[in-house]
């Protein structure tokens, strides 16, 4: 996504580039399930902040808290991508804290540094082990213990698509997007890993507290491992300050949601495949008539565009050396994420189909974009005889000048 990204960084721009580079409907049927994505998280935020702020108190009514969010979201997404940016520093700030603090607090603990001396290791992964069993027994049992882990996991990583969504509103996005590029895989690498590491050190799965916590539906941080882990090691204060980073971490997911949502279907309206009124934007360029297990049918997408793009380079001689950024190992890597990512998209609803786990709900819920892709697609396709582009044919070049002659007089303004 950075080489296309930082080569043409356009509005929408992996939802566009999907309908330049491998079929007009492709990119529709991209479009709408990310804005449906992006769309139907904005509500999933609200509740949770309401839950979170529930940790503390529940004198505050419902209505009026998920009103106050969505009012704060609107004002910060009807302004320009600069207040957009500046908000999303701050929250996403909390979120920093929170997962290295975490960690840090994993490291010291274990160790002994904690109100009981419990110097506890790595305890747990020996007792009752590092792996559940889920739905049967034995090798099988700890394997869809790992494949549930797994769907979870594909549920929440994100990054790359979101920060590419700014770049048609970012300064100098060519050389800004490519040094956050850089940056992102590393730190979401280093936050994941870890983060999950420390999850399997500070409580067992077995934990009866945790269980209540899930059974129960406990408002806010109640239910994290890292609490149980503080209740049991009598640390005060501190599950009170990780609700409140949790908070402020929902908050900028929220955020982004709204974000994404609104550019996604702007794009959609750029290229005529939504009604041409969302294209109206005020003086800072903001959308503002879009302000309103998809996901790994997205990174899918992101794949084999990406593989589309590729191999138009190499057919019309585009040399990626003179690219602002080059990918390693191309196109394998984005092979093995269209894989890995289709493989998903069929098992991340796999448990339904286990004996006594069907549920119509949960049915629907893995699977409902599954079914609405192709039908948007293929609608596309035979409403308006689109065709899948030769890479011979692959526009390459439009907007190129627009951005070189952009970046070669771009003269930074002064700091804020």
């Amino acid at each position: 996504m950075a080489e296309m990204v930082t080569y043409l960084p356009i509005s929408s721009p992996f939802i566009r580039l999907a309908g330049r580079f491998v079929d007009e409907a492709f990119g529709v049927a991209a479009g709408y399930n990310f804005f449906i994505l992006e769309a139907m998280l904005v509500p999933f935020e609200l509740v949770a902040c309401n839950l979170i702020i529930r940790y503390w108190s529940d004198i505050v009514p419902t209505g009026a808290v998920i009103a106050i969010i969505l009012v704060f979201y609107g004002l910060l997404n009807v302004f320009a991508v600069k207040y957009y940016g500046e908000s999303e520093f701050w929250l996403a700030l909390g979120k920093v804290l929170l997962a290295v603090g975490l960690i840090i607090y994993t490291f010291v603990t274990m160790l002994g540094a904690n109100p009981l001396r419990d110097r506890f290791g790595f305890r747990y992964w020996r007792d009752p082990g590092s792996f559940a069993e889920v739905y049967s027994t034995g090798s099988l049992g700890r394997f869809l213990g790992f494949l549930t882990c797994l769907v979870q996991a594909s549920y929440t990583v994100a990054g790359p698509d979101y920060l590419s969504m700014a770049a048609g509103e970012t300064e100098n996005p060519r050389v800004v997007l490519r040094s956050a590029y850089n940056k992102v895989f590393g730190r979401l690498m280093a936050f994941f890993v870890l983060g999950s590491m420390a999850v399997g050190i500070n409580a067992p799965y077995t934990s009866q507290e945790l269980a209540d916590a899930y059974t129960n539906n406990k408002p806010g941080a109640a239910a994290s491992p890292y609490v149980v882990a503080m209740n049991r090691l009598q640390i005060r204060v501190l599950p009170d300050i990780v609700n409140a980073l949790i908070l402020s971490a929902c908050l900028s997911a929220g955020n982004s949601y709204v974000y994404c949502a609104s550019r996604s279907l702007f794009g959609l309206a750029l290229e005529g495949r939504a009604p041409r009124v969302l294209t109206r934007c005020t003086k800072n360029g903001v959308p503002i008539y879009c302000i309103t297990a998809s996901q790994l049918i997205n990174f899918c997408v992101i794949a084999f565009t990406y593989t589309r793009f590729k191999k138009a380079c190499d057919v019309q001689g585009l040399s990626r050396d003179t690219l602002p950024y080059k990918g390693r190992w191309q196109p394998f890597l984005a092979w093995y994420a269209f894989s890995g990512c289709i493989t998903m998209v069929f098992l991340n609803g796999y448990s339904v189909f286990i004996h006594g786990n069907w549920k119509i709900t949960n049915f629907f819920f893995s699977y409902t974009m599954v079914g609405l892709f192709p039908v948007l697609y293929f609608g596309w396709k035979i409403l308006k005889r689109t065709e899948c582009i030769k890479a011979e044919n692959i526009d390459l070049h439009k907007d190129v000048e627009e951005i070189e002659e952009y970046t070669r007089n771009f003269v930074p303004g002064p700091p804020a």
